[in-house]
């Protein structure tokens, strides 16, 4: 594989400091974890507790459920409410930059369900597409 900048190295592509500033590249990055891209999808309708998401990403082991959700709020996308109760509660939700991603995310919903179509498969999993808003 080659990187999109000509004559710079591939780990260019996505580092911020100098070089190359691929958009594809830097959207895969901030989505393209195992899980981000589903963790987005479940977080657009709103407010999720951590027990929630892993029922509702239930591929997601919760070592890398915690990991995937650290980077997405790193990065800005989600965020993540702790109350000061016993036990505490850690509520997680979108940022509006973490909004600003719902029709990138519809988009690969209608489109993957279009192609799983064409080939003779119907879509079976437990999501459906957001309630247009």
């Amino acid at each position: 594989m080659t990187s999109c900048c000509p004559q710079r190295p591939r780990d260019t592509v996505t580092t911020p400091q100098g070089g190359c500033h691929c958009p594809v590249a830097t959207t895969l990055r901030l989505i393209g974890g195992k899980y981000k891209a589903l963790i987005l999808w479940q977080l657009t309708p709103g407010v999720l507790r951590f027990s929630q998401l892993q029922r509702l990403v239930s591929g997601a082991t919760p070592k890398m459920l915690t990991q995937q959700l650290r980077e997405l709020e790193k990065d800005g996308l989600v965020h993540r409410e702790v109350y000061p109760v016993v036990p505490p509660r850690v509520e997680y939700s979108l940022t509006p930059l973490g909004h600003s991603l719902r029709p990138l995310l519809e988009s690969m919903y209608r489109w993957g369900s279009d192609y799983l179509r064409e080939r003779g498969i119907t879509p079976n999993c437990a999501m459906t597409p957001p309630d247009s808003a």
